[in-house]
């Protein structure tokens, strides 16, 4: 029976043989690599420039989407006038954020809008700016505080006593109301 495998055994001899000869004539070769050391500092070094790249930009899109318009009313006051009433009013801006006031509406009636009851009515900043149609509005930086006087409110529209709805609206599009009661 071995009679039958030996020429395998032999040609498997054989290769086992050139095998074991090449790997002793193979010469260690001296291969240079990096030092696990200064791969360390590479390593960090790369992380360090990654980590630092992606900060810089999620704090831009951060940034981007944090900012805040808030406009706080502090304070609001009906006075006597020759003809009616006026409005004052003291605003801060506690956002994050400009903020620019574009309309001004009294029991949701926009003011100085022509062929109504408002549209005598001002809406002026005291650091500058107008309110009303087809004007540029008043702005307010962050931090920032404004006193705005609507003048020009009328006997016919209202009476002592009457408390007014005053909204002002800003080009973001948010609403800042006020309840003021005329003396």
């Amino acid at each position: 029976m071995t009679d039958k495998f030996q020429p395998f055994i032999t040609v498997f001899m054989y290769v086992d043989t050139i095998i074991a000869e090449t790997n002793m004539l193979r010469k260690p070769t001296k291969r240079r690599a990096v030092s696990p050391v200064i791969a360390t500092v590479i390593l960090v070094a790369v992380t360090i420039t990654v980590a630092v790249a992606v900060s810089y930009w999620m704090s831009g899109i951060a940034g981007q989407y944090t900012q805040f318009e808030k406009i706080e009313i502090q304070t609001g006051y009906a006075e006597d006038a020759t003809n009616g009433w006026n409005i004052t009013l003291v605003l801060k801006n506690s956002g994050t954020t400009s903020s620019t006031l574009i309309n001004c509406f009294i029991n949701d009636k926009l003011a100085s809008q022509p062929g109504t009851k408002l549209e005598n009515v001002t809406c002026t900043g005291l650091v500058g700016g107008e309110i009303g149609v087809g004007l540029e509005g008043i702005k307010i930086e962050s931090g920032n505080s404004e006193t705005i006087t609507i003048a020009g409110i009328d006997n016919v529209f209202s009476s002592s006593g009457t408390t007014l709805n005053v909204k002002l609206h800003s080009a973001a599009g948010m609403d800042y109301i006020r309840l003021v009661q005329l003396p």
